[in-house]
């Protein structure tokens, strides 16, 4: 299976922001891609008071990537939005996979906020106006079992094992706004190690560059095989990178050395 992952610099105007999307995933299907993996936050990352208003999955943001699916003939993993959440005052960060019908497959809420204090460079609470998640998702894409995660899910490998072992996951797909101060020391060694300790494909898409309020995105979107290589790595700017996905080595490495099989805990 070929996948394609698209980075993105989403700011303040949703419009444009959808424009840059739909661009990119016309150079995915352009590149033979059955699956395109967008970011976290795809359609808005800007200034919360003016950050549109949440919707269900069946307003404008999903309808804007059924379509896009359907008339591509395209997998489509719509990064993140902001879904309507628990209370007036939440949200939900809401990953949504859509089928080459423009069909809704699935829904993943991201479980883990990022609320994070980090002397004179971070401060970040998630949780003041985002609701988490409860449930693992994993989809049937193009008849494989993938399993859904949002961008700081990634420090939680409990829940990527639950994802292979109990979901028979066999890629896993990081949406993600990884910022720039953790993604150059943290990004590639989380991922290739999710990667090998899952013996799955992973797929992880992020955003770059700047971002209103005073954010900046580390990028490097990139697929790992379930060896830990890092089979494409976007560069530092906007555009797609594609990879093929070969089921049968992923096959060969849990048949070779089957560390899944061995877990005793």
């Amino acid at each position: 299976m070929r996948v394609a992952v698209c980075q993105v610099n989403s700011r303040a105007d949703r419009d444009e922001n959808l424009r840059v999307a739909r661009d990119q995933l016309e150079r995915a299907a352009a590149a033979g891609a059955e699956l395109a993996v967008l970011p976290e936050y795809v359609d808005y990352l800007g200034p919360g008071d003016t950050a549109p208003k949440p919707e269900g999955i069946d307003g404008e943001f999903a309808q804007f990537f059924a379509n896009a699916a359907r008339e591509l003939g395209l997998w489509v993993h719509a990064g993140s939005f902001h879904e309507s959440g628990p209370d007036a005052r939440r949200t939900y960060n809401t990953s949504l996979v859509f089928d080459p019908s423009g069909g809704l497959v699935a829904r993943y809420r991201k479980i883990h906020l990022y609320d994070v204090e980090i002397a004179d460079r971070v401060s970040y609470q998630e949780s003041r106006s985002v609701a988490p998640g409860d449930e693992t998702v994993v989809a049937e894409i193009a008849g494989v079992r993938t399993g859904l995660s949002i961008c700081y899910d990634l420090r939680f490998p409990e829940l990527y094992r639950r994802l292979a072992v109990e979901g028979e996951a066999r890629v896993l797909v990081v949406p993600a706004a990884f910022m720039m101060h953790t993604g150059r020391d943290h990004w590639e060694v989380l991922l290739r190690a999710r990667a090998i300790e899952n013996q799955c494909y992973v797929v992880a898409a992020g955003q770059i560059g700047d971002h209103d309020p005073g954010r900046t995105c580390f990028g490097r979107s990139m697929v790992v095989d379930p060896w830990g290589t890092v089979l494409a790595q976007a560069p530092d700017t906007v555009g797609i990178v594609t990879a093929e996905l070969d089921l049968d080595r992923l096959d060969k490495i849990r048949t070779e050395l089957p560390s899944l099989a061995n877990r005793r805990l």
